[in-house]
């Protein structure tokens, strides 16, 4: 049984303000000396990251599409370990779910296994009495228990006490209201919100700003009430599983290279986790600013980002795509997502990358992005051919393999996708490994 006060951040559609308000809780509450812990619902990268800074802890993902329903309970229990206090910021709109599929993946889903309470955020600039009307379809739509609404983009005292008359008429509390005029935005680009690693500093003051703005204009502690009327969790929490014994135990554990830093900043928070419970030792290393891999790394694992953003500097880097090409020569295990992808390409919009795959990618201007079924068509150190996950795709890129390339899974009809070549996985499939914990154990196990 676990007992964490928590809420869930939701809103009627994307853009009304669900991660200002998390992340401003999360800071505000941090202040207070509360020990909080943060999340998000679906497969982004970015917020999470905000969420960290906020909490001092990682931020992680609570996805039923790609972990499967049945570990989103737990996965939260081991991430609120020792927490006062958990926020959950949803995705898109409150019943948004994966497309065909009901409300599977969305918040409301989320809330539900979670047993949490929601708090709706609706940004009001262009409403007024008629967010009864809003607040009382969300209310009675689904089965989640919406606790309060928040407002954001009110414009003035008259128009916030329209808006709570307007609450108040269909019974629902209004927890605090934000204005027009203190919004406090974070740059974006083409896939979204600048990560974290890359404006740290001015990350730093932004998420220190969001608590100030939430302890002054939300409702502190009837947002913490409703947290606290969350019933106990009956469920244990998750833990990275280790790896089976050996016989013999091998003389040292193998190095894990893991790229990070501007560059490859999409990854979840279990996935190093998950390699050291396999038995790995997990070193980073940054493309942008390490010349070599980390001595003794056995294999190679690399995620998502923006290498378009970093394309040249990237290129510049010849020691290290000398070095990546040398360890994939060897046979040696590695994992590329995406961004990882691109790096392993010969170039990148003409910039000459790792040279590890016999293909050319480039920027386009069509958004990719949707869950994805996939088998996997190839024997690699990942998995074994036959095997069926269920992945995320978001790029605006495209990869022009060379005639004859093997590829890694099949999901579009006559069109396999990724690469697997030698001791090579590379694919624009994002997984999440907490989902498939035994990718991490056989990407271990084949290390030499």
């Amino acid at each position: 049984m676990v007992n964490v006060p928590r809420l869930v951040v939701a809103a009627p559609a994307s853009g009304h303000g669900k991660t200002t308000v998390a992340t401003g809780l999360l800071a505000a509450f941090a202040a207070r000396g509360l020990r909080v812990a943060g999340f998000k619902v679906g497969p982004d990268y970015i917020d999470p990251g905000y969420h960290a800074l906020a909490a001092g802890r990682p931020g992680r993902n609570l996805d039923p599409v790609l972990l499967g329903a049945e570990l989103v309970a737990p996965l939260f229990a081991y991430g609120a370990t020792g927490a006062e206090l958990a926020v959950v910021e949803g995705v898109m709109g409150l019943y948004d779910g994966r497309t065909g599929a009901g409300d599977l993946g969305s918040t409301a889903h989320v809330a539900a296994l979670l047993d949490a309470p929601v708090v709706l955020v609706v940004d009001a600039s262009a409403q007024g009495r008629s967010i009864a009307a809003l607040v009382h379809g969300f209310r009675s739509f689904g089965s989640v228990r919406i606790a309060g609404v928040i407002l954001n983009r009110v414009g003035s005292d008259r128009h916030e006490q329209l808006l709570r008359d307007a609450c108040d008429e269909v019974g629902t509390p209004v927890l605090g209201a934000l204005r027009r005029h203190r919004a406090i935005a974070a740059p974006s680009r083409h896939l979204g919100l600048v990560p974290v690693v890359e404006r740290r500093a001015e990350a730093t003051e932004s998420v220190a700003a969001l608590g100030a703005l939430a302890a002054d204009a939300l409702d502190l502690p009837a947002l913490l009430a409703v947290a606290r009327a969350a019933p106990p969790l009956p469920v244990t929490p998750w833990a990275p599983p280790a790896a089976p014994p050996a016989a013999p135990p091998p003389p040292r554990r193998p190095v894990v290279a893991v790229a990070g830093g501007p560059a490859f900043s999409f990854g979840y928070a279990e996935t190093p986790e998950l390699l050291r419970a396999a038995g790995a030792e997990v070193v980073p290393v940054d493309p942008l600013r390490d010349e070599a891999l980390p001595p003794g790394t056995a294999a190679l694992v690399v995620g998502g980002g923006f290498p378009e953003v970093y394309a040249d500097q990237l290129a510049a880097n010849a020691p290290l795509r000398a070095a990546v090409a040398a360890l994939a020569a060897t046979g040696a295990p590695i994992a590329a997502e995406c961004a990882g992808l691109l790096w392993l390409c010969r170039s990148l919009d003409g910039a000459p990358m790792c040279g590890v795959l016999d293909a050319e990618a480039t920027m386009t201007e069509r958004l990719t992005l949707g869950y994805r079924d996939a088998v996997a068509l190839t024997d690699s150190p990942l998995m074994p051919v036959g095997a069926r996950v269920t992945g995320h795709e978001f790029h605006r890129t495209a990869v022009s393999p060379a005639a004859g390339a093997t590829p890694a899974y099949g999901w579009r009809p006559g069109a396999p996708e990724g690469f697997v070549s030698g001791g090579v996985h590379a694919s624009y499939l994002h997984l999440h490994w907490a989902g498939r914990p035994e990718i991490a154990r056989r990407l271990v196990a084949a290390c030499g």
